[in-house]
């Protein structure tokens, strides 16, 4: 009887709310800094298919994978990668104490910021920073030298935090898939102890969600016998490229049926998950924006995407454009 009584009330409920010109029990729009138009309504349509039980592409909470991209998809990536800029931010602090350094290359270059001479020394150069700031130092000493450098950096392009510099839209679209139990991962080529710091915070994905690259850690007993884990320079494991689903496989153990990315570093990663038996939805972020961020695709040095936007045109994989589909790109400043 209780049932049948509420059920009435709430009959009478919305029939007001019709008379009234409102709708009946209407929703909150859970992607409101996106455009109403194709790369929206896609994504609903397919997030709706996947959690209706009457839905013959319903998939099991279990299986609802999803995985991001995090540097220029998740967050800003221009001009510089931001971990590339905590190196260099490291390296400067270290150098009172090797003065020798103000001769010396790489550092040289890093202490200057000069990109042209980093870009000259190659790929060499750069393994050499980042062992020089990422090892020799127990995890935990690392993890609260990253948390003290992200709360304090700021994007010399825009002038704001880092964290402040996340994408408005994708904070919404993992907040809506998580709202309908999705697992959200981040699969990035970033180094994952740089990124776990700082990620539940700034994205609301825990530590034990990051799947990135990583260096060789020990484990070791200090001089009072307490247990901990030293970075060595030694890279173990680079989550990029082809190393991205061969990353979720043996990190996550489930074939995901989302996955978003903006670069050709991401372009295996959608192949693996468009290759999966059951629906699936694929995406790339497209930085076509040079007024709120910046444009870039084929050509860049950063964030290629080539081979990314032919795959997504032969295979109908959505293409979101930053420009177009994108209301607001950043959260307000608070």
């Amino acid at each position: 009887m209780f049932k049948s009584r509420f059920a009435g009330q709430a009959s009478v409920v919305a029939a007001t709310w019709i008379v009234l010109g409102f709708p009946a029990f209407a929703q909150a729009d859970p992607l409101p800094s996106w455009n109403e138009g194709a790369a929206k309504t896609a994504i609903v349509a397919f997030v709706d298919k996947v959690t209706d039980h009457a839905s013959p592409d319903f998939v099991q909470p279990q299986d609802r994978i999803a995985t991001f991209d995090n540097d220029g998809t998740l967050w800003t990536e221009q001009p510089v990668y931001t971990q590339l800029l905590f190196a260099f931010d490291r390296i400067r602090a270290m150098a009172k104490d090797h003065p020798e350094w103000a001769t010396q290359e790489p550092y040289k270059s890093a202490i200057a910021g000069d990109m042209k001479g980093l870009e000259a020394l190659g790929e060499k150069g750069l393994v050499q920073i980042i062992a020089t700031t990422h090892a020799g130092m127990t995890t935990d000493e690392f993890h609260q030298i990253v948390a003290d450098w992200i709360a304090t950096a700021k994007s010399p392009k825009f002038d704001r935090p880092y964290t402040q510099l996340v994408y408005q839209p994708m904070l919404e679209l993992m907040d809506y898939l998580r709202d309908k139990d999705f697992k959200t991962f981040i699969v990035s080529g970033g180094g994952v102890d740089f990124m776990r710091p700082w990620s539940e915070a700034t994205y609301g994905i825990p530590p034990e969600q990051v799947v990135g690259s990583s260096g060789k850690v020990t484990f070791e007993l200090d001089a009072q016998g307490k247990a901990r884990l030293v970075k060595q320079a030694e890279v173990e494991f680079v989550d990029d490229g082809a190393g991205k689903p061969v990353g979720i496989n043996r990190f996550i153990g489930h074939r995901p049926i989302l996955a978003v990315g903006n670069s050709d570093g991401d372009l295996q990663m959608l192949q693996y998950v468009a290759s999966g038996d059951g629906p699936h939805f694929v995406a790339f972020v497209h930085h076509d924006d040079d007024t709120r961020e910046v444009a870039y695709d084929r050509t860049s040095a950063i964030g290629k995407l080539d081979k990314g936007l032919d795959a997504a045109a032969a295979g109908d994989w959505l293409v979101v454009s930053m420009k177009d589909d994108w209301k607001s790109v950043f959260p307000p400043a608070p």
